[in-house]
């Protein structure tokens, strides 16, 4: 039943790059989940952590800006299936550079607002217990 779901809501999309790769990637669904989870974390949504959200989706994943909308509406759709331990989970084996660019990306949610709120800061440093690294491990170098 679940699979016959799926494979409807995929023809539905099938016609968008963006949420084709989104939903072929568990990875990559993975992290805009964990992603949209810290935009919501602190009970709001505001533009600049959209802004950023737009940004990461594009430069980090390649997709296309045309595409954003309609894969957001897939993660709408089907986020409620995965909590952020199932999301995290599929980190712990990926290599630490691959762990570490999810931690970035949720930071720089995190301070796109220029508010950093305490549910946030909770969730990151959940995120980085779970993925075992060190918040040190945040910062590039020539930050």
């Amino acid at each position: 039943m679940t699979m016959a779901l799926l494979d409807q809501i995929r023809s539905i999309f099938d016609g968008d790059p963006g949420v084709r790769k989104v939903a072929d990637d568990p990875v990559l669904s993975a992290e805009l989940l964990m992603l949209f989870r810290m935009i919501l974390a602190d009970g709001s949504v505001s533009e600049s952590e959209m802004v950023a959200f737009r940004r990461i989706c594009k430069e980090a994943f390649g997709i296309p800006e045309t595409s954003i909308d309609s894969v957001i509406e897939y993660l709408n759709d089907f986020g409620y299936e995965t909590n952020g331990s199932q999301a995290i989970a599929l980190f712990r084996d990926l290599d630490v550079e691959r762990r570490k660019l999810l931690a970035r990306h949720m930071a720089e949610i995190a301070k796109a607002d220029a508010k950093l709120a305490e549910s946030e800061v909770k969730l990151l440093r959940r995120t980085l217990d779970l993925l075992d690294i060190s918040p040190v491990d945040l910062v590039k170098p020539g930050d």
